[in-house]
């Protein structure tokens, strides 16, 4: 079955910076277009970043253009998000995203504050 497991989460201040992994399992990931989302508390959840399945496009949204890099190793099953000069307003659960399996999962929680 998909499996999703993110890593990286953590207590950062602003300006700092973090990459968070996503191991995936259970399918074929070299064929499948990944993205990362992200949820705020009281906030719908959004996604952020999206990679095709080769990696030779990449997809940010607005809010993190410029300060996020998505990238993605076939051979390791591994998609990331870079996130440079953070803000507190990035403070949300971020999770990965398997874009043709509609799968989600449980997220790894990233805390911007001085």
């Amino acid at each position: 079955q998909v499996q999703l497991v993110e890593s990286g989460g953590s207590l950062v201040q602003p300006g700092e910076s973090l990459k968070l992994s996503c191991a995936a399992s259970g399918f074929l990931f070299s064929n499948t277009p990944m993205s990362w989302g992200r949820q705020a508390p009281g906030k719908e959840r959004e996604l952020v970043a999206r990679i095709s399945a080769s990696g030779g496009i990449t997809n940010l949204a607005d809010s993190v253009k410029g300060r996020f890099t998505i990238s993605r190793d076939n051979a390791k099953n591994a998609v990331y998000l870079q996130m440079n000069d953070l803000k507190p307003e990035d403070t949300a659960q971020y999770y990965c995203y398997a874009d043709w399996f509609f799968f989600w999962g449980r997220g790894t929680q990233v805390t911007v504050s001085s």
